[in-house]
């Protein structure tokens, strides 16, 4: 579908009527399409009123770029999921979309190809509001997904997919880059096949990371998989993040690399599976104390190591309940360990045991608390069948 199409007569009528304030009220619902109110998602975006719903129908959408200026708008992909491949177009030079500053809802869609020669070309570029976005795809972007850097910004994933990253380019491509912004919740989601830059960075004040799949996989050389570089209150509950062996960074997880930004200074890390898939050690969580305020606070609880490296040796604070796997604990490509683990107390002392497990191939389900609690992401194998990390 050509971004390149001239406007038909009734939609031009309708754009102007819009812009003159009268004639009849546009609809509630836009779908595009073929048969839908329009063929192409930058006319929708033209016609969109705040409060309307914008429907996609299935297909592939090329060079087909907008940027959405509405205060209020959900978007939703309908039956299987569109494919919105930018094909040498980006709007503004930013992004296949531009979200500019409202209240957006945006579920199953999928984010293709962005390139810029800047080097920063996203799937979403979120400036600025409240983004709610499910069950979309990201691959194949300079940067998947990236936020601007207004404090009351607040962006929630889940049930994603973001991977491969491009080879090359004037920038580090990271797969989802939050910037300063006041919240940033990521759950269910998985991240693969990074290259120089992170699966997931976030500058927010509060980060909450939860029950997702973060494992680089054998195609995969990204530099750190988790990272807070401004500190903020960071809570990372339920993950499995696993280096690959060909990673551009020992570090797996990483805390404060540049200063504590934030009032507010605290990581806490319950229930997560730690792997490092390499044969040389790692930091499987590198908190840089020296450039954080000395009231920073780091917690963890029940968290499960597999591979060579360090943890809470490096890193002071309240530790319990830690587990480290002997080598052949996990089978190559797996993710729970084939000898019974011990039991660990509750994380309810620090307000966060795992409500959900990531479930494949992206989501999480809801997980009752156990008679007894086992360290690391999973209290039963996970279903379905599980990707190589």
């Amino acid at each position: 579908m050509s971004a390149r199409q001239p406007l038909s007569p009734r939609l031009a009528l309708q754009i102007a009527l819009v812009a003159l304030g009268s004639g009849p009220a546009l609809a509630e619902v836009i779908t595009v399409g073929p048969g839908g109110t329009v063929e192409r998602i930058a006319d929708a975006a033209r016609l969109a009123r705040d409060g309307d719903t914008v429907l996609i129908q299935p297909g592939t959408y090329r060079g087909d770029v907008t940027v959405w200026l509405q205060q209020a708008l959900e978007i939703r992909g309908i039956g299987p999921r569109p494919v919105l491949i930018a094909d040498g177009e980006v709007a503004e030079g930013k992004a296949i979309w531009v979200l500019r500053n409202g209240r957006f809802r945006i579920r199953n869609i999928e984010f293709r190809g962005a390139r810029s020669p800047v080097g920063n070309a996203s799937g979403i570029r979120f400036e600025r509001g409240t983004l709610d976005l499910a069950d979309c795809v990201f691959e194949d972007n300079q940067m998947g997904l990236l936020t601007g850097n207004e404090a009351d910004t607040e962006l929630r994933v889940a049930n994603s997919v973001f991977g491969h990253a491009p080879q090359g380019g004037p920038m580090l491509p990271h797969l989802l880059y939050a910037g300063r912004i006041g919240r940033f919740v990521l759950e269910g989601s998985r991240f693969l096949e990074g290259h120089r830059g992170h699966l997931v960075k976030s500058r927010a004040r509060v980060s909450e990371v939860r029950y997702n799949w973060l494992a680089d996989g054998p195609g995969g050389t990204a530099s750190y998989e988790l990272e807070f570089p401004e500190g903020g209150d960071a809570r990372v509950v339920g993950n499995l993040i696993a280096q690959s062996a060909t990673t551009d960074n020992p570090a797996i997880v990483s805390y404060g690399a540049e200063n504590g930004r934030w009032p507010v200074n605290r990581l806490q890390m319950s229930h997560n599976t730690l792997i490092n898939d390499g044969t040389h050690p790692a930091q499987f969580v590198r908190v840089w104390f020296e450039r954080l305020p000395d009231d920073t606070r780091v917690t963890t609880r029940n968290n499960l190591l597999a591979g060579p490296g360090s943890f809470v040796e490096a890193m002071p604070g309240d530790h319990r309940g830690n587990t480290r796997l002997p080598p052949d604990a996990l089978e190559a490509g797996q993710a729970w360990p084939t000898r019974r683990l011990a039991p660990v107390s509750s994380a309810d002392d620090i307000g966060l045991a795992p409500a959900a497990e990531f479930r494949f191939p992206a989501g999480r389900q809801a997980l009752a608390a156990p008679a007894e609690w086992l360290p690391g992401a999973f209290q039963h194998p996970p279903a379905g069948e599980a990707p190589a990390r």
